[in-house]
């Protein structure tokens, strides 16, 4: 029996794409908070947790234009879509960060 024409194909699952980051690789992370004492401090030992050999001296800041709040861009060394994941969720939850991209 064929199906009418009108009917959708149902495709079969698409496998999750191949990542579009070689590893490893510089990658940096784009992160906000109010501007506090301690706020860069924090984020610096999280990106040390995810990568031992992280630079703090490649840390780039910038005020926003009220000057209440701190973007603060890390880079760091990916070697894993799982640990991007993991140092993602692990600054998003922190309660000093607003935002992070």
């Amino acid at each position: 029996m064929t199906p009418p024409a009108n009917t959708p194909k149902i495709s079969p699952e698409v496998p999750r794409q191949a990542s579009l980051i070689e590893y490893p690789s510089q990658f940096p992370i784009k992160v906000m908070g109010l501007k506090v004492d301690g706020l860069v401090a924090a984020i610096t030992h999280v990106a040390h947790q995810f990568d031992p050999a992280f630079d703090a001296s490649t840390i780039e800041l910038r005020e926003s234009s009220g000057g209440k709040y701190l973007g603060v861009t890390v880079t760091v060394t990916a070697t894993s879509r799982e640990q991007l994941d993991e140092l993602y969720r692990t600054l998003s939850t922190h309660p000093m960060v607003k935002v992070v991209l």
